[in-house]
């Protein structure tokens, strides 16, 4: 089993900046996928970000040249760097975490969810 917690949600301002922090713990292996997915009240999840081991990375279209994904493979974190925020990315964030990189940014399906953290931005 793998527990991820995440951290670092909360209330933003339009074109404001918030960062997610996610922390792996468990039976952890360094090459897995490590990704972040939202869901929006009334809507689907979706995949915001994806990395793998060795940093390569994946991006919704949504998510290109706005928002950062970064892991540290020693501290067993991923982390969403956030900017040009706006209202429509309020949503519940996700970190999430799977055996194959590939599940996460090709199927966006993954083995492990952390509980969620709320992202709202106001106009």
């Amino acid at each position: 089993q793998v527990q991820l917690e995440e951290s670092g949600g909360g209330l933003a301002q339009a074109g404001g900046s918030l960062t997610l922090s996610c922390a792996a713990s468990g039976r952890f292996f360094g090459g897995v996928g490590m990704g972040w997915f939202r869901q929006a009240p009334e809507k689907e999840r979706e995949l915001v970000a994806a990395i793998n081991a060795g940093g390569t990375t994946h991006y919704a279209d949504f998510a290109k040249g706005r928002f950062t994904i970064s892991r540290d493979n020693t501290k067993r974190t991923v982390a969403l760097q956030m900017n040009s925020l706006k209202p429509e990315d309020t949503a519940v964030y996700y970190c999430a975490v799977a055996a194959l990189y590939s599940n996460l940014a090709v199927r966006g399906q993954a083995d492990y969810w952390g509980q969620g953290t709320q992202v709202t931005v106001s106009s």
